[in-house]
């Protein structure tokens, strides 16, 4: 699943494939967002954790992992 997560005051976002469902990342940031957590956590498919403080956080999309073409064909 891929997740980018904005960041205030920050110009780039945080872009990462995570093994979770749609359901649990959305869980996980509701849970932030609700002052049960502190900070948001995420590890993503390669075992990086990625921690965001709940206040700090602009916007987040979920959405399904983008495939990659190979090749100079037609698109």
């Amino acid at each position: 699943m891929e997740v980018k997560i904005g960041v205030q005051h920050t110009p780039r976002e945080i872009v990462l494939e995570s093994g979770l469902s749609a359901e649990e990342v959305e869980s996980a940031v509701s849970e932030a967002l609700a002052g049960k957590a502190a900070l948001l956590s995420l590890t993503d498919e390669k075992g990086r954790k990625v921690l965001v403080p709940a206040d700090r956080i602009a916007y987040v999309e979920i959405g399904e992992p983008s495939t990659r073409r190979v090749g100079f064909g037609a698109l």
